[in-house]
């Protein structure tokens, strides 16, 4: 609202002036020197001559800098500086804060050896501040003159004990005083149901700047659109909180992000709430009572449904759904992406972002999605950015490039090391023209704990496997059942994956290979040529109508084979030079990947969720004489 590089003070202060003397009830009680600037319409002071402002700077030893000395030649201090400064200090009451509030001891106890030029600056500030606060509410004003820009502005640094923050930094005194006209702005705004209506027409230009805001965030510009609308939101405007939150949110942010009153509104809620109590769900340490507190004031009918929201995400019932021709776009990815198909999941979604109808006039973008258990996985900034460039919601405008997809395509990528480096070890199954939901019928465990044929609900990895191990009430060192998570392996191919399998034994191993072939082609890989603190190893087996075609098994530094294996998958050309296990890794996968034309979806397998199931064990049972230890629970 206001350019700090060419301040006209008088009509800024003079603006400020009028709306605080509108923005009084008729009934409040004032001081004689608030009577005093109401009648006279002026917050300020008489100016500051160019004598009494060079006899200040004699006194303080220091020129000051070029916003506060135009400020002074307009009014020689003012009142209400915010909402928590009510005097702000002139020529007389300027002086050196020399710690005179003991704050540079309090400060000095926090940063440590490693502290940077921040940590020291708020401390040293109240060593070598200018105080500028004369009455206030146990806040601090403090120009620093060792903060200095090219224009030879000095920063201000504000700071109130009861903030429980650090100083916080303005870049000159006049941007300080813009940030304090803000803050009174914010503070009348939300002034209560007593208070006078607060319209003026600095009010009235920025209600005006957030609906161009909304206008122009569903066209897709959205960049623009969030700077309206941040500018709005520091002036206390409302909807400009809830417009700029529904962008933040797609864009990846949780912290902070709560859409203001528009949650509260029935007519949002269904999109609203869910991100929300979602949020609050990931979180389960927190009190269920917190998850109603961006709800005070709500109808009954809101509260009960963030409740059963709330009951839906934990059971993991909840789904999301939307009407027209995008509701069914949405239908469509989520059976994608129980799939592991997450790149064909997004493009689907994206695709019918322009058919896509708002709520109401305030709501800017498809939000209940990310809360789904399989779409929410979808959302990264790239593509968060991506719908928000998306025209939709009736309004035309430039359709942005396509985001890059998240698979790498291929098997290749499990080679590369994963955060915290732990997939050093991972076996699969490929079986070609076979849908994912009969995997479980031709390697499923149908006896003991393993759940039989059916397929879990979609769960993260870590989320099935410790229900898996919850549920578990037997325990054998010769027992290797696998949990495994099913999907789509490209053209013609579905998998079955474990990435934390137990340790390899060659002696015992029972390729489920053969099992898994009925009718059909069938692959199997189990890999831990990166496996730390054991000797590497590497498992290829492949089967055709119940029988296996070839095999081999590279372990304890040797290769063991079987029937004719296709050239391109000679072990000899892979572990006959001495190369990094990674490497070997790399090139036998991707020649797997070449022979069969398979590949497996990294972003759903580490990020995402899918359908599970319990093989029978890959083990042989024990023979005669082989010992073995068995532990049962409960």
């Amino acid at each position: 609202m206001t350019d700090t590089t060419a301040f006209d003070w008088r009509s800024f202060l003079l603006r400020w002036s009028g709306e605080w003397a509108d923005s009084l009830p008729g009934d409040e009680t004032l001081t004689a020197d608030d009577e005093a600037a109401l009648q006279a319409r002026w917050l300020g002071f008489p100016p500051a001559s160019e004598e009494r402002i060079a006899a200040m700077e004699q006194r303080l030893g220091r020129r000051m800098p070029p916003s506060y000395r135009e400020f002074l030649a307009v009014t020689d201090g003012w009142r209400h500086a915010g909402g928590f400064v009510w005097l702000l200090a002139g020529t007389e009451s300027a002086r050196w804060h020399d710690n005179a509030s003991g704050l540079a001891y309090t400060f000095e106890e926090y940063p440590d050896e490693d502290a940077g030029p921040e940590e020291r600056r708020e401390a040293d500030i109240w060593r070598r501040g200018l105080q500028l606060d004369v009455e206030s509410d146990a806040t601090y004003v403090l120009m620093d003159p060792d903060d200095v820009d090219e224009d030879g502005e000095w920063a201000v640094y504000t700071w109130a004990s009861w903030r429980a923050e650090a100083p916080e930094r303005h870049a000159s005194f006049a941007a300080f005083m813009l940030d304090a006209y803000r803050e009174f702005h914010n503070l009348r705004s939300h002034g209560g149901a007593q208070a006078p209506e607060f319209v003026n027409d600095t009010t009235r230009t920025l209600d005006a700047h957030v609906e161009e805001a909304r206008t122009e965030a569903l066209r897709g510009g959205w960049e623009r659109a969030l700077q309206m609308l941040d500018e709005a939101k520091g002036y206390g405007r409302p909807r400009a909180a809830g417009l700029g939150d529904q962008i933040r949110r797609l864009l990846g942010q949780t912290s902070m992000v709560s859409f203001d009153d528009l949650v509260k509104d029935r007519r949002y809620a269904t999109e609203l709430l869910p991100p929300l109590v979602a949020e609050h769900a990931a979180h389960s340490y927190r009190d269920d009572s917190g998850s109603l507190f961006h709800l005070r004031g709500a109808d009954e009918d809101v509260v009960s449904l963030a409740h059963a929201t709330l009951d839906r995400m934990r059971d993991g019932t909840y789904r999301y759904t939307a009407a027209g021709p995008f509701g069914e776009a949405v239908e469509r990815a989520r059976e994608s992406a129980r799939w592991g198909d997450t790149d064909g999941a997004w493009r689907t979604l994206i695709d019918a972002v322009s058919w896509w109808e708002p709520l109401g006039p305030d709501h800017l973008a498809p939000l209940g999605w990310l809360a789904d258990p399989l779409l929410g996985p979808l959302l990264t900034p790239e593509r968060g950015r991506e719908l928000l460039s998306t025209p939709r919601g009736g309004q035309s405008g430039d359709t942005p490039s396509p985001s890059a997809g998240l698979d790498p395509g291929g098997l290749a990528w499990l080679a590369e090391p994963d955060p915290g480096n732990n997939r050093t070890s991972y076996r699969f199954v490929l079986v070609e023209g076979v849908e994912p939901e009969e995997l479980a019928g031709r390697l499923a465990d149908r006896a003991g704990d393993g759940g039989g044929s059916a397929l879990s609900a979609p769960m993260t990895w870590w989320e099935a496997r410790t229900a898996w191990v919850r549920g578990r009430r037997e325990f054998s060192s010769y027992d290797d059942r696998a949990l495994m998570a099913v999907g789509r392996a490209g053209p013609g191919w579905s998998f079955a994956f474990d990435g934390d399998p137990a340790p390899f034994d060659i002696r015992r191993l029972v390729s489920p290979a053969a099992s898994a072939a009925a009718g059909t082609r069938a692959v199997v890989v189990w890999s831990g040529l990166r496996k730390r603190h054991r000797e590497p190893f590497f498992h290829l087996s492949v089967a055709r109508d119940g029988a296996e075609q070839y095999s081999f098994t590279y372990a304890d530094g040797e290769i063991r084979s079987s029937g004719e294996i296709p050239a391109a998958l000679d072990p000899n050309r892979f572990f006959g030079a001495q190369e990094d296990g990674a490497g070997v890794e790399r090139s036998l996968l991707a020649a797997v990947a070449g022979e069969f034309g398979a590949r497996l979806p990294r972003h759903a397998l580490v990020n995402g969720r899918l359908h599970t199931f319990v093989t029978r064990s890959w083990k042989r049972p024990p023979r005669d004489g082989e010992t073995y230890t068995v532990i049962r629970v409960g």
